[in-house]
């Protein structure tokens, strides 16, 4: 194939072994930057050999996987696109401008400048962490108070936002796009929609139950959402509330799914969303691949306190479950993780198979309530 892809991976990634597989699949030459701020000077790189590809995994490393494509004149997303689904705000702002259905939002004051209920948002940061609900003045204020605490504590600061609260159920949308196009890949159904105070992400399923005229909806806001970013080429991960007058968008994200999420989508004969995002960038022919029939999803387990998990009981007997798959705790032994709103960092995830949705979260319900957290 003769393809050379840079792959930028900070240390601290769920997906660093599954971009690798996905590269090893596709027989691509390698070459990978580690940690950031990344510090590579692109004129140095291209004088061995130029690259065809730049990729980047998570929020910060994406961001400079754009920069150095426009430098080295690749087919990517600009820059201010990527910088733009990053910040809420700036985000908002675009959606509103062009056209896209966003909820009603302003900047924090002290008195809640928007209706209750309201969410809370600290602009820079991803994974549900520093959003609060406030249904009154004085949870707002206390609300307000946290998320601010939070930024302090991180040396940020960003703006932070408040918006309306939507009713209705929680979806989210993978997709594709290709100069401006969107594919849809997957639709994922939240069926533990999570209402406030804080919002953990519990069960994603795929396909959705949603009429087909609303995932269709979903995906045309989408489209439009990113084309109001000027995001042209990559993965997005779209979130929305379907609210009585129809969906609205959340966020939307220049990435896939976080986590090990992405682990729940297999496409074709086992080709990985990975694998799909590495042809699209290359220019290879990914439409070829369609998801599988089966249903699918992933259950997050959230840390239910601050601390380090030691062990973890009832994963041989989850994974027993009919329907399950894999059964995965990263984070035991090594590092104190926190719930939300402060945290953001699962403590495992598990991984089902079924005939129908409803297969699927019977058998992920089924065993979660195997699973009991040990701390140290």
């Amino acid at each position: 194939m003769g393809k050379r892809l840079l792959l930028l991976l900070p240390t601290r990634t769920y997906k660093a072994k599954d971009f690798m597989d996905a590269a090893l699949a596709l027989g691509v030459e390698v070459q990978i930057a580690s940690d950031g701020p990344f510090t590579l000077n692109p004129q140095d790189i291209l004088k061995e050999k130029p690259f065809d590809a730049v990729i980047g995994v998570d929020d910060a490393s994406i961001q400079e996987a754009s920069r150095l494509s426009q430098q080295m004149g690749l087919r990517a997303n600009p820059p201010e696109a990527v910088d733009a689904a990053r910040n809420k705000k700036i985000m908002r702002e675009a959606f509103r401008a062009g056209g896209v259905r966003t909820p009603d939002f302003a900047e924090a004051a002290e008195v809640c400048p928007v209706a209750f209920p309201c969410v809370i948002k600290a602009t820079s940061l991803s994974a549900s962490r520093g959003v609060i609900r406030a249904d009154d003045q004085e949870t707002y204020t206390a609300a307000l108070k946290r998320v601010r605490t939070l930024l302090k504590n991180e040396e940020d600061d960003s703006p932070i936002l408040v918006e309306t609260f939507l009713p209705g159920p929680e979806v989210s949308l993978d997709g594709l796009l290709s100069s401006g196009k969107l594919r849809t890949l997957a639709i994922f159904d939240k069926p533990e929609t999570p209402d406030g105070p804080f919002f953990p992400e519990t069960m994603f399923v795929t396909p959705s139950a949603l009429p087909d005229s609303m995932q269709e909806e979903i995906r045309a806001e989408s489209e439009r959402a990113a084309a109001a970013l000027k995001l042209i080429e990559g993965p997005i991960h779209a979130e929305f509330r379907v609210t009585p007058d129809g969906p609205v968008i959340l966020e939307l994200a220049a990435r896939t799914i976080g986590g090990r999420c992405a682990s729940a989508l297999t496409f074709g004969t086992g080709v990985t969303l990975e694998e799909l995002v590495l042809r699209n960038a290359l220019g290879l022919d990914s439409a070829l691949f369609e998801r599988e029939r089966f249903a699918a999803g992933v259950c997050m387990i959230n840390p239910d306190r601050t601390g380090v998990i030691g062990t973890v009981d009832g994963i041989e007997e989850a994974g027993k479950v009919p329907g399950i798959e894999e059964v995965v705790f990263p984070n035991r032994g090594d590092r104190e993780i926190s719930p939300l709103p402060e945290g953001g960092q699962y403590a495992g995830f598990l991984f089902a198979r079924g005939e129908t949705p409803d297969d699927v979260v019977s058998a992920l319900k089924k065993a979660r309530s195997l699973i009991t957290l040990n701390y140290k």
